[in-house]
């Protein structure tokens, strides 16, 4: 275990590196810069603007200035955010993003896993069509259709919920937000635990468990489901990872403030170290997942080597 661990860390840290570096070059290559806006700094104030951020400095030296900072855990200030680091803009926005992408993690986990069961059980049955029906439309069905359609449903047309702010993280306030967020989710959840638990009941041991007697649930449940979750749990590490770090669409129609929305504003506005900031957050979010991932899958299946 601590050898898979450190065979992944290994190459984790090197991946890192690659990110950050196409980043803080891509953002670099992008033309203008923080401080030109709509009223044009005169010259001898930009220059003392640029040379305060160090921006006055070859392209290079900011480069290794930026990587030691970040070596340090320093992501420095924003550029845009007056007197606000780029840790305090993560803090500030990263906990709407995490309530959102949770909530919906655990509604998609939790509805996809039950419909897919339940689907590979009735394969090739009236209800096995019908999952795989709503699987395929919400694969194929956008956010930015679904948001905008369910805010008319249920917030404009029946008054039943609000159609658009955070209000805390007050449930009203979450469960569109929430379902827009999940049933794309769902539906691939559902098709892969479809597909895992089809080929798990045609295995040997499944049939074994059978043979013995024992109950269709235990024999759903104990033998069959834990290894028919690993293509999930594959799947879950950058999915979760999406999630939680924000969806710009969804926060732009519920007018929420998450890690999402403020990236394309910062972006915009070329706040490079806020976006490369949410870019290095966003990456080992991934790489950390990913270990958890495989992690789990050696847990859920015994045959499943970690090497």
């Amino acid at each position: 275990m601590l050898g898979l661990i450190a065979r992944r860390l290994f190459t984790a840290l090197p991946t890192l590196f690659l990110v950050i570096t196409a980043a803080f070059f891509m953002m670099r290559a992008a033309p203008g810069n923080p401080f030109q806006g709509e009223r044009q700094l005169p010259p001898e104030i930009e220059a003392r603007v640029m040379a305060k951020y160090g921006f006055d400095r070859p392209l290079i030296v900011q480069y290794g200035t930026y990587i030691a900072d970040v070596a340090h855990g320093d992501l420095g200030p924003s550029l845009k955010y007056k007197d606000k680091s780029v840790g305090d803009v993560l803090k500030e926005n990263f906990g709407v993003s995490l309530v959102l992408g949770l909530s919906a993690l655990i509604v998609a986990g939790v509805t996809g896993i039950a419909l897919g069961i339940a689907a590979a059980l009735r394969q090739n049955r009236p209800a096995d069509y019908l999952v795989m029906a709503v699987a395929v439309a919400g694969v194929c069905v956008p956010t930015f259709v679904t948001a905008p359609l369910l805010v008319l449903l249920f917030a404009s047309t029946l008054q039943w919920l609000p159609n658009a702010g955070w209000n805390n993280g007050t449930l009203p306030n979450l469960i569109l937000p929430v379902a827009v967020l999940a049933l794309p989710q769902i539906a691939i959840i559902s098709r892969l635990v479809r597909a895992g638990m089809i080929e798990s009941q045609r295995s040997n041991f499944v049939r074994t468990a059978r043979a013995k007697g024992l109950p269709d649930w235990r024999v759903v449940l104990r033998h069959a489901l834990p290894p028919a979750l690993i293509p999930l749990v594959s799947y879950l590490g950058p999915a979760c990872a999406g999630l939680l770090t924000g969806s710009l669409i969804v926060e732009r129609v519920f007018a929420l403030p998450g890690l999402g929305k403020f990236f394309v504003i910062s972006a915009l506005q070329r706040d490079y170290t806020v976006v490369m900031g949410m870019v290095i957050v966003y990456a080992a979010l991934i790489l950390a997942l990913n270990l958890l991932s495989d992690l789990i899958a050696a847990a859920l299946d015994p045959r499943v080597r970690l090497s």
